[in-house]
C-alpha cells in the first residue's frame, strides 16, 4: 500500500474502513498503523466531511402536497370478482376505449411509415437512369413486379 493509494481510497470511501474496498482494506489498515501520524491526518479530515454528508437529508414534502396528489390520481372501477381475489384492478371502460383507439391509430401509422419506407428504397434502389422513360414494365427493372419474372439468371450463383 502506497500513501497515495491510501489517500484515494480515503477520498473516495471514506474514514469508515468498513466502506473501504474488501480486497484492500486489510493493506490500507496495515498502512495506517505503521504511519499513524499520516493516516490520522487523513482519516480526521475525511471523517469531518462524512460528518458533514451524513447531516443532509432530502426535504419532505408536506402533508397538504401528499393530499394534492393522492387527490389528482385517476379513480379506479371496481374490479370484477375474480380478479379483486388476485389484487388486480381492472380500469374504465372509457380508458380502455381510449386505449384501443390509440393502438389502433399507432398500426396505422407504423403501417404508413413501413410504406413510405419501401416506396423511398425502391425509387433510390432502381429506378430507370435519369432522363429515360421506360416504353413498357419488361424494359425497365424497378417497374416490374414479383409476379412478372425476372430476367436475371441467378442460377449460377
Amino acid at each position: 500500500m502506497t500513501p497515495d493509494r491510501f489517500r484515494a481510497i480515503v477520498d473516495a470511501y471514506g474514514a469508515d474502513a468498513r466502506h473501504w474496498p474488501a480486497g484492500e482494506r486489510a493493506a490500507a489498515l496495515a498502512w495506517a498503523d505503521a504511519h499513524q501520524d499520516e493516516a490520522h491526518a487523513l482519516l480526521s479530515a475525511s471523517a469531518q466531511l462524512d460528518a458533514w454528508l451524513a447531516t443532509d437529508a432530502p426535504p419532505q414534502p408536506d402533508a397538504a402536497l401528499t393530499r394534492r396528489i393522492i387527490a389528482s390520481a385517476p379513480a379506479w372501477a371496481p374490479a370484477p370478482r375474480g380478479l379483486v381475489s388476485r389484487g388486480v384492478a381492472a380500469r374504465s371502460p372509457r380508458a380502455r376505449v381510449w386505449w384501443s383507439g390509440a393502438a389502433l391509430i399507432g398500426a396505422g401509422l407504423a403501417g404508413v411509415l413501413a410504406g413510405a419506407f419501401v416506396v423511398s428504397f425502391a425509387l433510390l434502389a432502381g429506378g430507370p437512369p435519369h432522363g429515360t422513360t421506360p416504353a413498357t414494365a419488361s424494359d425497365a427493372p424497378s417497374l416490374a413486379t414479383s409476379f412478372d419474372g425476372t430476367t436475371a439468371d441467378w442460377s449460377g450463383e
